[in-house]
């Protein structure tokens, strides 16, 4: 999630170049629209909001887009684009908002320290926790599990067809802000991390362990609504300090609490549009994010159904953001 300072592992695809071969939601393509602020000082124009792969990330682009869309007139297009492609769009204008920003410390001084094309818009209100998760069940009847120096007394029931000799360390989408690889080496733990590919997949795992009394220890992280369904016990790994994660492949410490922030590009700062003041006024809770991730997620709703239901909900917290 966190990527959500730790550093997010970015595929071959993910330091690739913006181009018109990454599709945006609704099907249009990168590239192929404006700047926000087009329309000039006070009017909306094109709004891009860059969507990363977590329903969190979905329920706060859902929301802020249909409040751009309703209360400002903004055309909202919003593109799925993991972490640094997000950032790389914002010298150009392809990615106006990146609405959730986990930590990020490396892309934080490259675009907006050395490049000056993003600025910080401040937190969203959410607090970002990541770390190592285990099914109730397992909890339960091995309390000492959660205390990360007794992990390798239990790896061999974790181990699969993926990872061999050593147990399963699952985690998400590979593009996710992850120390997990570092951490198993450094702790020196029978472990190997292996991939599920997906949110919805690290989920299903959790899901299915907890129902049917199975081995599974893996990443995850909170605002997450799943957390309402199957309460996942989170592991003691040793503690973060400051500076403990500053050199990626040294890391042996938890993840830090994130406050999660809004990151835009320069140039959006100064287009006048009005969509600029309601990301830098959006502000809720984990708590909300979950509701509308829910809404998404397991209620099946469209997200632009979703949104309009929390909106109408909580017209005292839009007001708000609308200034």
């Amino acid at each position: 999630m966190a990527e959500r300072t730790a550093v997010w592992r970015h595929s071959a695809a993910a330091t690739a170049v913006l181009g018109l071969t990454l599709t945006a939601c609704g099907g249009a393509k990168v590239g192929e629209e404006s700047a926000a602020g087009s329309g000039g000082s006070g009017k909306c124009g094109t709004f891009n909001v860059a969507v990363s792969p977590w329903v969190g990330y979905e329920a706060d682009a859902a929301v802020v887009g249909y409040v751009a869309e309703h209360e400002l007139g903004c055309k909202v297009v919003k593109k799925d684009l993991k972490a640094e492609i997000g950032w790389q769009g914002f010298e150009t204008g392809e990615v106006d908002a990146i609405l959730e920003n986990w930590g990020h410390d490396n892309l934080r001084k490259k675009y907006i320290t050395e490049q000056k094309t993003a600025v910080d818009l401040g937190p969203t209100g959410n607090k970002g926790i990541i770390g190592w998760y285990l099914p109730p069940w397992i909890v339960k009847k091995y309390p000492d599990i959660t205390d990360w120096k007794n992990l390798n007394k239990y790896a061999s029931h974790f181990r699969t067809s993926e990872s061999g000799d050593k147990g399963q360390l699952l985690d998400g989408d590979a593009s996710y802000q992850t120390n997990d690889e570092a951490l198993v080496k450094n702790l020196k733990l029978n472990f190997t991390v292996v991939y599920a590919g997906s949110e919805t997949a690290l989920i299903q795992a959790f899901r299915d362990a907890e129902k049917h009394k199975k081995w599974v220890i893996g990443y995850f992280y909170e605002p997450q609504w799943f957390l309402s369904e199957v309460p996942l016990k989170k592991v003691s790994l040793p503690e973060h300090t400051a500076g403990c994660d500053a050199e990626a492949a040294k890391v042996a410490c938890d993840y830090p609490v994130f406050d999660l922030d809004k990151i835009v590009s320069s140039r959006f700062a100064k287009s006048g549009s009005p969509a600029y003041d309601l990301v830098k006024n959006f502000k809720w809770t984990n708590a909300d994010q979950n509701t509308v991730a829910r809404y998404i997620a397991l209620d099946k709703m469209a997200p632009e159904a979703a949104a309009e239901k929390w909106v109408k909900a909580h017209p005292d917290k839009v007001a708000a953001w609308l200034g």
